[in-house]
């Protein structure tokens, strides 16, 4: 008879499953997937308490929270800065990518010397800096070896400044191109001069035809992905100084193109 032997090998299939799951040890529950922290929006960045307050004064003219969502930084993200100064766009930069992320921030000596040593130490010095890399260097080699596969580089209003210093941009960009990842972008915000004006104006009125910038950028072999106009102000005359010292009340109000650069795939 084959029922007493079904009988015999149901029981012990019984105790097996009893044995692995008994009431008094219950079986371990499936741990939930990982859930990460939504990242914190631009404007969060720039309202965090923790801010300097000469920093704050800057942000009605610099559009802040445009400048990171127009870069599209995110936690975890390498990003550079170029010619970094004071530090003012290094920090928002910082507080986006968050510890988990890396800033490059490059300074050449002569800006070091004339105005920038003091304000760029005291930035780095702060807790929420701590992922800053200083990179006192120039711009014919603006990034460190190890800078590598980055996902942004930004040019905040200082291209033109590049120009008067004598700073080698086919270089520059060329070094620029090689850091980024493919897909990697680089974001150029600078005064307007007039058009057709070419770098006749970069010293003496601290603004650049935007031709020359597009024409340079693209010459390193990267392509136009986007443009924004937030900085656009077609008010502007364009034949006064953007510079801070020069713009007085008007500071922050020129008439700024913003280009964002990609690395093709």
């Amino acid at each position: 008879m084959l029922w007493p032997m079904r009988s015999l090998l149901t029981a012990a299939l019984f105790s097996l499953v009893g044995c692995a799951h008994s009431p008094s040890e219950p079986a371990p529950a499936s741990s939930p997937a990982s859930v990460q922290a939504p990242a914190p929006s631009a404007q969060a960045i720039i309202d965090a308490p923790d801010r300097l307050e000469a920093d704050r004064a800057l942000d009605k003219g610099r559009h802040p929270a445009a400048l990171l969502e127009f870069v599209g930084v995110r936690p975890g993200m390498k990003v550079a800065e170029l010619m970094a100064g004071g530090g003012y766009t290094i920090e928002l930069l910082a507080r986006a990518v968050g510890p988990e992320g890396v800033v490059y921030g490059q300074n050449p000596k002569v800006v070091l010397e004339r105005f920038a040593e003091k304000p760029w130490s005291e930035r780095l010095a702060r807790p929420i800096n701590k992922n800053v890399v200083r990179a006192d260097r120039e711009f014919d080699a603006p990034l460190p070896p190890e800078a590598t596969n980055l996902d942004a580089v930004v040019s905040n209003i200082i291209y033109h400044d590049i120009v008067w210093i004598g700073g080698d941009r086919a270089k520059m960009n060329a070094a620029i191109f090689r850091a980024l990842k493919p897909g990697g972008v680089y974001v150029v915000v600078d005064s307007s001069a007039q058009a057709g004006s070419g770098v006749r104006d970069v010293q003496t009125l601290h603004r650049i035809d935007e031709k020359v910038v597009r024409d340079e950028v693209l010459a390193a072999g990267f392509q136009l992905a986007e443009e924004s106009t937030v900085w656009r102000n077609p008010e502007d005359t364009r034949d006064w100084s953007s510079s801070p010292g020069a713009a007085g009340e008007r500071r922050g109000t020129s008439d700024r193109f913003a280009l964002k650069f990609i690395r093709p795939r």
